[in-house]
């Protein structure tokens, strides 16, 4: 069934103005309940305000995006209920903790929903839980907690709303790769557990290769591909014609099959790379 759907999505910067700049034009997809969908494209390519329209942070120059067959503008009075059900964490989100504790500043949106003290409560922990921060961490101001720490607090603090909808922009920017995979790791189990739709913007074909149910590729303020990352990235001259690359390993991989290695196509991690290798020594009785 579909949670979000896009029709026709525009927006422009500057209209009528010397400035006027078209940074998404006409994008429309419909996203199923429960699907994580990955978001590239190349700087200026229109990922970050397409993102920002799906949660009304930002109101399409025409279009529409509905949430669970509504129109999210219908009511713009009631905008601000729609951000509690598509939650939104942008790029270094650390730098929106404000709050004294941790604990206050993961309560800050159950708190504004209108949930009990216990309902919070249970929020704000499960919320910690979930991006890995202790029990004792809670009591700590935020600005004493180190970068990854800061990451998942913030992140903490969307996850406590209990979004139908997850949209995460460079959730992994400027972390070093063991907390780049701690982190991806910590989302992905929330979303299994929580069987929620998230969107995940990011410069890592590896990470969207490994996560993504569905790929989106915008160029230029247009969807160009919409598909499974196996079919996105066997396009290796289009997505590099975009200013993308694919996955290293696929690009490896790639080329000892064009040297005649008989290695199967759409290989995206380096842990399908480490089987089909494996695999095919030992039918060559290498190992």
């Amino acid at each position: 069934m579909s949670i979000i759907e896009v029709k026709n999505l525009s927006f422009v910067y500057g209209i009528d103005t010397p400035f006027e700049k078209k940074a998404v034009e006409d994008v429309s997809l419909s996203v199923d309940e429960g699907e994580v969908i990955g978001l590239i494209g190349h700087t200026g390519s229109g990922k970050s305000t397409f993102v920002q329209m799906l949660n009304g942070l930002i109101k399409p120059t025409s279009g529409q995006v509905l949430l669970a067959g509504r129109d999210i503008w219908e009511k713009p009075k009631e905008i601000r209920n729609i951000r509690f059900k598509v939650g939104m964490v942008f790029q270094y989100p650390e730098y929106q903790l404000f709050d004294d504790t941790v604990y206050k500043d993961i309560s800050f949106g159950p708190r504004n929903k209108g949930y009990s003290e216990k309902e919070i409560d249970e929020k704000v922990r499960n919320a910690a839980r979930f991006v890995g921060l202790s029990e004792r961490l809670l009591k700590e101001s935020p600005f004493d907690l180190s970068g990854g720490e800061k990451r998942r607090a913030a992140i903490a603090g969307i996850i406590a709303m209990d979004p139908d909808v997850l949209v995460l922009d460079e959730p992994t920017a400027g972390l070093d790769p063991k907390g780049k995979n701690l982190l991806l790791a910590q989302i992905m189990q929330y979303h299994k557990q929580r069987k929620n739709t998230i969107f995940i913007v990011s410069h890592s074909m590896e990470d969207i290769s490994r996560i993504a149910d569905r790929v989106m590729v915008m160029n230029k303020g247009r969807l160009e591909m919409l598909d499974t990352p196996r079919n996105i990235f066997a396009q290796v001259e289009k997505i590099e014609s975009m200013g993308l690359r694919v996955p290293q390993i696929t690009k490896i991989m790639m080329t000892l099959k064009e040297r005649g290695v008989n290695l199967p196509d759409g290989i995206l991690t380096v842990e399908q790379a480490f089987f089909e290798v494996v695999n095919l020594l030992k039918k060559e009785g290498k190992i």
